[in-house]
């Protein structure tokens, strides 16, 4: 039962931040937000610059700003992982690619570094060959370097 409602409060979180997060990402909410600000300052000398009009602006960024970032970053986080596992059926799917870059996003920076310069290794032998058709892959690069 817990599984359960564990699993609702997380579908439950994970569509409203992509609703709010494409409510708003588009321009009618940057219009809106940017109005409100015209009429913050607007307000200003009618209520003599007073502290509490500056905390109203201060109070109400902060906490929006705070509550968007966690709903951004769960958008985020949902988008790249599906853009690994589109890349990931890409490459699985390729005939002549490499399956150990599957899990490349698991691989730590220095690694990554690593295999980028068999890439670049790839990219001066492809540069080189007559068809732009041959296929190159890092075993090849790496008997090259040899």
């Amino acid at each position: 039962m817990k599984n359960k409602k564990r699993t609702t409060n997380a579908g439950f979180f994970e569509k409203f931040a992509a609703l709010v997060t494409k409510a708003t990402g588009n321009t009618n909410a940057f219009v809106v937000a940017f109005l409100l600000v015209i009429v913050w300052g607007v307000s200003g000398p009618v209520v003599h610059y007073s502290d509490a009009w500056q905390m109203v602006i201060n109070t109400g960024t902060n906490i929006i700003t705070f509550l968007m970032v966690f709903l951004i970053q769960k958008a985020q986080n949902k988008d790249s992982l599906a853009i690994q596992l589109k890349l990931n059926e890409l490459v699985a799917a390729h005939e002549h690619a490499s399956n150990r870059l599957v899990n490349v996003e698991n691989m730590s920076e220095e690694e990554m570094k690593v295999i980028q310069k068999y890439y670049t290794q790839i990219s001066s032998i492809t540069q080189k060959d007559d068809s732009l058709r041959q296929s190159h892959s890092i075993d090849e690069s790496s008997d090259k370097a040899e």
